[in-house]
């Protein structure tokens, strides 16, 4: 067994609505170990994302707790919370929002820049890395729009890995493309984990993804329905 990087207790998330509180999660324990590629799945509305965005900080729980390397995040202040997602998390999105003006290459480099790491020869060298790890070592000049949106995408996860996080989230990232594609892209972020020994936490709907993954985390209505 391998050292658990990410917990949860008992979270629950509630939002104020005009009918009264919507509970959009309602009592999640989890544990996932580092190294681990782990598929968050639930159908749209089954709380998927709001519990992703309570794990990497982004959003806080109404009730429970999470650890990420044993600290519990409700420690930290705001500034130290955003200095644990530069530099200890990388994130991929649906919708991929790379910089249009910069190509391949400079994009990564951008976000080893937003992680506080000093540009020079040795950073140079990791986004050559981590563009061919994801088999655009011959696409680093090219703009965003001279690309696919597979090819984006695959930017986008170099850009993610680029600063050496410990977890990655990433929120849907196939679901804008076709599924020999997003089989691709799935591949590609398993293999990170084998890699990089990153750990990673992604969001899908997609059934045919499931068999790729160390973990699956099932969600629906705001619950946990697998152990």
């Amino acid at each position: 067994m391998g050292n658990v990087i990410l917990k949860t207790t008992g979270i629950k998330r509630a939002f104020d609505t005009p009918a009264g509180k919507f509970w959009a999660l309602k009592g999640i324990d989890l544990e996932i170990e580092e190294g681990r590629f782990v598929i968050l799945k639930g159908r749209s509305g089954s709380g998927k994302t709001t519990l992703m965005n309570i794990l990497n900080s982004l959003d806080d729980p109404t009730e429970g707790d999470v650890f990420v390397e044993g600290v519990n995040l409700r420690s930290l202040s705001e500034r130290e919370r955003e200095n644990l997602r530069r530099r200890k998390m990388g994130f991929v999105f649906q919708s991929v929002s790379l910089i249009p003006s910069l190509n391949a290459f400079q994009n990564v480099e951008f976000s080893m820049r937003m992680a506080g790491m000093k540009i020079n020869k040795e950073t140079n060298e990791r986004v050559t890395e981590c563009l061919k790890l994801v088999g655009l070592g011959n696409r680093m000049n090219h703009m965003s729009a001279e690309m696919s949106g597979g090819e984006q995408q695959r930017v986008a996860i170099a850009r993610a890995l680029s600063h050496r996080p410990k977890i990655i989230f990433a929120d849907e990232p196939t679901a804008e493309l076709d599924s020999s594609m997003a089989a691709r892209v799935t591949a590609i972020l398993k293999e990170m984990t084998r890699r990089e020994g990153v750990t990673v936490l992604m969001t899908t709907h997609d059934v045919g993804l499931m068999g790729a993954a160390d973990q699956v985390i099932e969600l629906e209505s705001g619950e946990r329905i697998n152990v």
